[in-house]
């Protein structure tokens, strides 16, 4: 009878503790409640037409890969998604566009909500939907992910950078094509995620401008692995990954121990990438990132480097072409460049469809060079 008491009381008093750190975390200011992704995921469900155009879009990305599928892969869109209204904007345009299109481009658009930041700066929707410095994601997973269902239902495949390992949970299912940047693709807990994502993944080179850092992380990710994680329910959980075979390089360029850039979009850069994808025993074929160290920082340049590195792959005068060229990447928003947080003018009122991160080309420019493109295949 003592030892059922005893027990009786152990267990009420690790409910009550339990109680206690739940009320001493709600009033912490420092920590605020975030649903699970579950929870979201069942407020804000696709449809199972949407399933099914999520799935068939990742094969169409993963035949690009294996070279099933001839179309280039064009990821194209805002740096970063700041403004509903913008973004759905682009994203009619896009789809409109990719009706003309579609049977020699592969077009998937930009859906950006987290922003990697060399120090500090403005992390993304997810993080900090009302761009105040304050942070709700709470309410920025759920715009963000609102969002993305809006610019499936266009009919387009949806590309995002995947920063947070925990963000994805709440938007995964609607990504057809990942990025993983050159700063996170040495991260062991990136390249675990990477080895658990269902669909394929682009990994950019180092910020030295080498593809090595990559190779080591695409050999990671094909394989399983056990690591510490959460589920959908947020319970922190041993997971056994699947391991990853559909991921590829994207060349970004980078910058050498000098601190001069280095462009790797040329032929005989993206011919030394593809041998040591094949000395790594991966899939050697490649992506080009048409901006950052490859533009040197100049959004216009991306439109000469796509020209360029089409015509590789194309084999234009007289020149045999590159089949392992599979797309570009492109920063694409309605209006050419970038804005302050504060906009133009530091007054607090943001230029509809204009960047609020890296600077991009604007609409007309995307449309023509696109058009350009298809007429170069």
């Amino acid at each position: 009878m003592t030892t059922s008491v005893t027990k009786l009381n152990q267990t009420n008093n690790q409910t009550a503790d339990k109680q206690q750190a739940e009320k001493l975390a709600a009033n912490d200011p420092a920590v605020r409640q975030v649903r699970t992704p579950r929870e979201l995921k069942q407020q804000l469900a696709l449809t199972d037409e949407l399933v099914l155009q999520i799935d068939q879009q990742r094969q169409q990305v993963r035949d690009v890969l294996n070279g099933d599928d001839d179309r280039l892969l064009i990821v194209t869109g805002p740096c970063s998604l700041h403004d509903e209204e913008a973004a759905l904007d682009y994203g009619k345009r896009l789809a409109a566009l990719n009706e003309q299109l579609s049977d020699k481009l592969l077009i998937v658009m930009r859906a950006y909500v987290e922003k990697p930041r060399t120090h500090i700066g403005w992390k993304g929707l997810a993080y900090d939907p009302e761009r105040d410095g304050r942070g709700n994601m709470e309410q920025g997973v759920t715009r963000s992910r609102e969002l993305m269902i809006q610019l499936a239902e266009l009919g387009l495949p949806l590309a995002t950078e995947a920063l947070n390992p925990l963000t994805m949970l709440y938007l995964d299912d609607l990504v057809s094509w990942t990025a993983i940047g050159a700063r996170t693709a040495e991260s062991q807990t990136h390249r675990e995620m990477v080895s658990h994502l269902p669909m394929p993944v682009g990994i950019k080179n180092g910020t030295d401008g080498s593809a090595t850092t990559a190779v080591n992380a695409m050999i990671s990710a094909r394989h399983s692995h056990h690591t510490l994680g959460l589920d959908v329910d947020g319970q922190i959980a041993m997971l056994d990954t699947p391991g990853n075979p559909d991921t590829h390089l994207v060349l970004r360029g980078g910058k050498n121990i000098q601190g001069q850039t280095i462009t790797n979009y040329d032929a005989e850069s993206i011919a030394a990438s593809l041998t040591t994808l094949a000395a790594g025993g991966v899939n050697a074929k490649v992506m080009v990132d048409c901006s950052h160290d490859n533009a040197e920082k100049q959004h216009l340049r991306q439109i000469d480097i796509a020209k360029e590195v089409v015509s590789q792959r194309a084999g234009l005068e007289n020149k045999p072409g590159n089949k392992a060229i599979i797309g570009l990447m492109l920063e694409s928003f309605l209006e050419e460049g970038k804005q302050g947080m504060d906009g133009e003018r530091g007054d607090g009122q943001l230029t509809y469809g204009k960047s609020i991160t890296d600077p991009c080309i604007s609409w007309g420019q995307t449309a023509e060079l696109l058009t350009d493109l298809y007429n170069l295949l």
